[in-house]
């Protein structure tokens, strides 16, 4: 814990420069400043050295542990009462939505080759929530923080141009208050970035888009628990192919790895044609994450633990109050810690690649939640 302290400084630090910015501007969320704080950071010359070094340990710390505890505060913020009193057909259309985008997006980022598990972690982070639900899966998954920390700063980037461009479409589309909220909530991907777009259609707008996207977060644990489940498959599957006798495997080329279905990817995304990012051999990644991870991650436990708290209507007002102030703080320290790890020089080389998958994503999830919204009206 002693060697974390310098990272867990800097991210304290880069929490509280995220909340100035949003005091400053507040259309622009804290957790999207904290992103684009971290990157400036990781790329500043007098911070890079800092970043890079000492503080590394701690902000990889923030980035996953903190990331967890405020997963699990998320929770707080859902009632299973509010998301029945939607509707079914509200819910049908959210369960529609997240599937189309999910798969969509997988598939596209796997056809565009993006390497490691960024297809798998861009999907989650268009269909569920954002970076929040990336961490989640990322979590579950083993993801490399390269693959984690790329998806992270393509998917707040395209949430925060949806708050500047969704109100702009709200009127040609046609879309009164309410459909306009629903809309933002089904398509919108970080909760913050969905209060400052819905907002600006007025308090109807407001309280359906928040509805709409608790409704999305609450398909979190059984999407990591999916996760989970074909990262335990593919584990046993490497270990069977690597028991089979050497004679059995002649044919093939001198170099690969028997251990294919886990060293492309966690989950059967694309690889990176290297085997890893930091020398690993192909098939590690998974192994090194934890063998055979838990079908129901412990956070995720308490995720949905939180939900069953806040549905009983036991705790008061203030303490809601608290948590979420908190769950902001220590999802904000995780994205910092996130955002320092990404490596603008890296991302280039897929730059193109993955700003198309955004985009195509994008098209995906707006296109279906407002068919959605007119069928549901």
């Amino acid at each position: 814990m002693r060697g974390d302290a310098p990272g867990l400084l800097l991210a304290a630090l880069g929490v509280a420069a995220a909340l100035g910015v949003h005091a400053l501007v507040p259309a622009v969320p804290e957790l999207t400043a904290a992103v684009v704080l971290g990157m400036v950071a990781a790329h500043l010359p007098g911070l890079r050295p800092v970043v890079r070094g000492i503080a590394r340990p701690g902000l990889s710390t923030a980035g996953k542990r903190l990331m967890r505890l405020g997963i699990v505060l998320l929770g707080l913020k859902l009632s299973l009462d509010d998301v029945l009193g939607l509707g079914w057909a509200t819910v049908a259309m959210v369960l529609a939505v997240v599937a189309a985008t999910f798969a969509g997006t997988l598939w596209l980022g796997r056809r565009l080759g993006l390497p490691g598990d960024q297809p798998l972690l861009v999907a989650t982070g268009y269909s569920i929530c954002g970076a929040s639900a990336i961490g989640a899966v990322s979590q579950a998954a083993g993801s490399e923080e390269e693959d984690v920390a790329a998806s992270v700063a393509l998917v707040t980037l395209c949430g925060t141009l949806a708050i500047a461009v969704l109100p702009l479409l709200q009127h040609p589309l046609g879309l009164g208050e309410l459909e306009f909220g629903r809309w933002v909530g089904a398509s919108v991907h970080d909760v913050g970035q969905v209060v400052a777009t819905a907002q600006t259609g007025g308090p109807g707008a407001l309280r359906e888009a928040v509805l709409v996207k608790l409704m999305r977060v609450v398909l979190l644990a059984p999407l990591v628990a999916g996760v989970a489940v074909m990262v335990r498959r593919n584990l046993r599957a490497a270990r069977v192919a690597a028991s089979v006798p050497v004679s059995a495997t002649a044919e093939v080329p001198v170099g690969a790895s028997v251990g294919g279905p886990v060293g492309a990817s966690a989950v059967g995304g694309a690889g990176d044609g290297a085997g890893g990012k930091s020398g690993e051999k192909p098939g590690e990644k998974s192994v090194k994450a934890g063998s055979r991870p838990p079908i129901v991650p412990l956070f995720v436990a308490g995720f949905l633990a939180m939900i069953v708290l806040r549905t009983t209507g036991v705790l008061p007002e203030r303490a809601l109050g608290l948590a979420a102030d908190a769950q902001e703080l220590l999802l904000a320290a995780a994205l910092f810690g996130l955002g320092s790890a990404v490596h603008l020089p890296t991302m280039a080389r897929t730059g193109g690649r993955i700003a198309l998958l955004g985009l195509g994503s994008w098209v995906v999830v707006a296109g279906v939640s407002y068919a959605g919204v007119l069928v549901t009206n």
